[in-house]
């Protein structure tokens, strides 16, 4: 027996959070009746609709995808563009666990699991996200100390120096976040008056795709997924 908010989240219809706003609006309905009560236990037999309709349960599966530049996070493209799932299996419903933009790669996770998308993207459990940016032009030292203490609403970040290419005035460097604003990254530099040229998401919490290529994927490992877990509930205190 499970958490009613937990199955709804865990069949891919919405995250936690979310359910537990249907439920306690009375859009979710167990074997019939109409269930207004958060907690409510349920079994794999109990027929479980939301809005009218029946989900449909499935194991939950969980990926690392190496998303290339030149695809979007959606499943669908009003645009005709390529999205992940031109990447992924499509035996399951699975979807993207946040978003990175069209001309950004590297690691990205892919799931059917509502509950575990909330925890990895919720700001409250500040999953740590490491970042390879291009930049074009140089941070000064005062723009660095902003950026490890935080400003304007961003929280501190880490930063490690990589390359300094001061004929063409440039610079790249390691921007580790613990957010999940859009755009963090690009918006952040933007306010401090620099352009990001490259972007590139290394890690996402313990998870990189260093085994992979770009337009690769694959199944993240039981000790793996209990890693991120861990990372959150930490995150969260």
């Amino acid at each position: 027996m499970e958490r009613l908010q937990k199955v709804i989240a865990q069949a891919g219809v919405c995250s936690r959070r979310k359910a537990e706003e249907y439920i306690t609006a009375g859009k979710v309905k167990v074997n019939g009746k109409v269930c207004t009560t958060l907690g409510t236990k349920v079994s794999g037999n109990d027929l479980i609709e939301v809005n009218g309709t029946p989900i449909e349960r499935e194991d939950a599966v969980y990926y690392v995808f190496y998303k290339p530049k030149g695809c979007v996070c959606t499943v669908s493209d009003d645009l005709g563009r390529k999205t992940v799932m031109d990447y992924l299996p499509k035996d399951k419903r699975i979807y993207p666990v946040g978003r990175l933009d069209y001309d950004t790669s590297g690691v990205l996770l892919m799931t059917n699991d509502g509950a575990f998308t909330n925890l990895m993207t919720h700001p409250r459990y500040h999953i740590p996200k490491t970042y390879v940016v291009n930049l074009q032009g140089r941070l000064e030292k005062e723009d660095v100390k902003k950026i490890r203490k935080g400003f304007n609403g961003y929280q501190p970040a880490k930063i490690f120096f990589l390359d300094n290419d001061p004929e063409r005035d440039r610079m790249r460097f390691e921007l580790t976040i613990y957010e999940g604003k859009n755009h963090e990254v690009k918006n952040m530099m933007k306010e401090l008056g620099y352009e990001v040229r490259r972007l590139h998401r290394k890690t996402f919490g313990t998870i990189t795709a260093d085994d992979l290529r770009p337009g690769q994927y694959r199944r993240l490992k039981p000790h793996e997924i209990k890693e991120l877990k861990r990372l959150a509930q930490e995150g969260s205190r």
